[in-house]
């Protein structure tokens, strides 16, 4: 099991409800479908290098690790950030290699 987030604690102190609600709804999207698990754990991972969440990189890495993905899946879905947010999508993607 992982470790809550920051936003998960507080959200559980001040808003269980709407923590609750907000992952029925992660996981349901998350889960495997027309597209694998996996393969979405790396779209969130694009995501975060695109909006420069360099730690959300790191971790969304690990978990994408966790979930199959190879370091050549990262880094192709690190060539996409790149395509699609120029180089601060590349450079917080890197992130993904972070040890």
């Amino acid at each position: 099991m992982t470790q809550a987030a920051p936003w998960q604690i507080a959200l559980e102190k001040h808003a269980p409800t709407l923590l609750k609600d907000v992952t029925t709804v992660r996981e349901n999207v998350g889960a495997d479908g027309a597209l694998s698990g996996k393969v979405k754990i790396l779209m969130t991972m694009l995501c975060d290098a695109i909006l420069a969440h360099p730690d959300g990189v790191a971790n969304i890495a690990q978990r994408a690790r966790a979930a199959g993905a190879t370091d050549a899946e990262i880094a192709e879905t690190i060539g996409v950030a790149f395509i699609m947010g120029g180089m601060p999508g590349l450079v917080t993607g890197a992130n993904a290699f972070r040890s």
